[in-house]
C-alpha cells in the first residue's frame, strides 16, 4: 500500500531537522541596511518573516495596502519621485503595468543567475524588452478538475490518464461535452459557466494583444468565440456566471436550470489556489470525488511578483532580498512545507513532488501534476493592456453567444471600443 505523506507531515519532519541544527543556506554574505517593502497581500509578510530570521541585521519597514488601492498609491509616489518603497509586490492583474512603466530596477542578473532552476513563464511575465523587472517565488498553473463519479457514470472511467485523452485538445473537449450530455440525457454539463473558458483561452494565445501599436487577434480567439457559441447553443454548459451563486452551487451538486431541473456539473477550470481555497471550501461534501487533468490548454491564473524601485537608496539590498525570496532552495523548501504554496524553483519542486498526495482528489498527487503543467505555460504574450482588452472581448463574446450580435459585428464593436479606450487600432 502506497504511503500517503501530507504537507503537514513533511513540514513536521522538516521542522525536526531544523531543530537539530539544520539552517537555511542564505547563499549570500551578510546584509545590512534598511528596506521598505510595500505589498497588497499578506503573503509577503509571511515571506519576510523567514527573511528577517535569516538576515536579522536588516531593518524592514513593511506596509500592507488593500489591492484595490495599491496601484493608485504606487502611481502617486512614482509620479512625485518621493516616498517610493525599495521592494514592491505586484499582483498578476497589474504586474505588467509596472514592468513596462520604466519605474522598476533592472534585475535581469537575478534571472540569469538562476534560470537553470526556475520555471520559465514567471520570468517571461516579468520581462520587458529583454530585461527582467519582476521575479516571483510563486507559480499558479491551472488544471481541469472533474467529478470522478460523473466520469465513471458517463465516460466509463474516472482514471485521470484516460479522462485526459478525452479532453486533451479543444476538439476533444467539445466532443466530450456532447458525450456527457448524450449519456446523461441532458442532465450533465461540461462546465457550469462559459466564464471558465476565458483564462485558459487567453493563456493559449501565441501573440500578445498589441504588436507595434496595433491590435492583434490571435487565431485561438476565433476558436474561443465558436466553442463558446456551440456550448451555449447546444446547452452543454450551465448558463450561470463565473463566481455567481449558481457557479458555486455546481460544485456542491446543487445547480438547477431555469426550469428547476438539477444539473450535474462535470468540471471546473481552476488554478493551484482554486483547488485550495475555492473547490475544497465549496465542495467539502464531495471530497474524494474529484480529480484533475491538464485539460486542453496549459494556462496560469494569478500570482505575485516582486520588483524594486529604480530609485531605491539600497539597490544592493533590494536585489539581494528579491533573489533570496524568489530563488533560494532551502528557504523555499521550508516555505512550501509550511504553506503548501506552489513555487517556481524546480529544485524544490522536484525534491518534494513525488511525496504529496491529496485526499480531496482521491489520493492524486496534485503537486506533481501542477509542476508538470507549469512547464508548458506561456507567459510571453502578457502585457499591461490585458485586463482592459480582455474585459472588452468578454463583452463581445457575450453579445455573440446570446445572439445579440453577429460575430462580425461583435468583433467590429470590440475593435472600436479598444481604439476608443486605449488608442490602439
Amino acid at each position: 500500500m502506497k504511503k500517503v505523506l501530507t504537507l503537514a507531515i513533511l513540514g513536521t519532519f522538516l521542522l525536526l531537522i531544523s531543530v537539530v541544527g539544520c539552517t537555511i543556506n542564505t547563499n549570500s554574505r551578510g546584509m545590512n541596511g534598511e528596506l521598505t517593502v510595500w505589498s497588497f497581500t499578506d503573503e509577503v509578510e509571511g515571506l519576510l518573516n523567514y527573511y528577517k530570521k535569516a538576515f536579522p541585521e536588516v531593518k524592514i519597514n513593511y506596509s500592507l495596502t488593500p489591492t484595490e488601492a495599491f496601484p493608485s498609491k504606487l502611481d502617486t509616489v512614482f509620479a512625485s519621485g518621493r516616498g517610493a518603497p525599495d521592494v514592491i509586490a505586484l499582483e498578476s492583474a497589474f504586474v505588467r503595468k509596472y514592468v513596462e512603466s520604466g519605474f522598476l530596477l533592472d534585475i535581469t542578473a537575478i534571472a540569469d543567475r538562476n534560470r537553470s532552476k526556475l520555471l520559465q513563464y514567471p520570468i517571461d511575465v516579468g520581462t520587458y524588452n529583454g530585461k527582467v523587472y519582476g521575479m516571483s517565488w510563486q507559480a499558479c498553473p491551472g488544471a481541469f478538475f472533474y467529478r470522478r463519479s460523473l466520469a465513471r457514470k458517463y465516460l466509463g472511467s474516472d482514471e485521470p490518464t484516460y479522462v485526459q485523452t478525452l479532453f486533451m485538445d479543444l476538439n476533444r473537449f467539445l466532443d466530450a461535452a456532447r458525450r456527457l450530455k448524450t449519456a446523461s440525457n441532458g442532465s450533465c454539463v461540461v462546465v457550469a459557466s462559459l466564464g471558465d473558458l476565458q483564462i485558459p483561452f487567453y493563456s493559449a494565445r501565441s501573440q500578445p494583444w498589441v504588436v507595434n501599436n496595433r491590435l492583434v487577434l490571435d487565431p485561438i480567439l476565433d476558436q474561443y468565440l465558436e466553442i463558446s457559441k456551440t456550448l451555449r447553443d447546444e446547452r452543454l454548459e450551465g448558463r450561470v456566471g463565473q463566481w455567481s451563486e449558481g457557479w458555486f452551487a455546481g460544485m456542491r451538486g446543487e445547480l438547477r436550470d431555469n426550469r428547476g431541473n438539477l444539473l450535474e456539473v462535470f468540471g471546473y477550470f481552476l488554478p493551484t489556489w482554486g483547488l485550495q481555497y475555492v473547490l475544497k471550501s465549496e465542495a467539502s461534501r464531495t471530497a474524494g470525488d474529484w480529480a484533475m487533468i491538464p485539460g486542453p490548454i496549459p494556462y496560469r491564473w494569478g500570482g505575485t511578483w516582486l520588483g524594486a524601485y529604480k530609485g531605491t537608496r539600497n539597490p544592493e539590498g533590494a536585489v539581494q532580498m528579491i533573489e533570496w525570496l524568489t530563488t533560494n532552495d532551502d528557504f523555499l523548501r521550508q516555505y512550501v512545507m509550511a504553506t503548501g504554496d506552489m513555487v517556481t524553483n524546480t529544485n524544490v519542486l522536484n525534491s518534494i513532488k513525488a511525496n504529496i498526495y491529496e485526499p480531496f482528489l482521491g489520493g492524486q498527487n496534485s503537486y506533481a501534476e501542477f509542476a508538470e503543467i507549469a512547464l508548458y505555460v506561456n507567459g510571453r504574450p502578457t502585457q499591461q493592456y490585458d485586463d482592459i482588452i480582455q474585459a472588452l472581448f468578454q463583452e463581445a463574446i457575450t453579445a455573440y453567444v446570446n445572439g445579440e450580435k453577429s460575430k462580425a459585428q461583435a468583433i467590429a464593436d470590440f475593435r472600436r471600443q479598444v481604439s476608443s479606450q486605449i488608442g490602439i487600432n
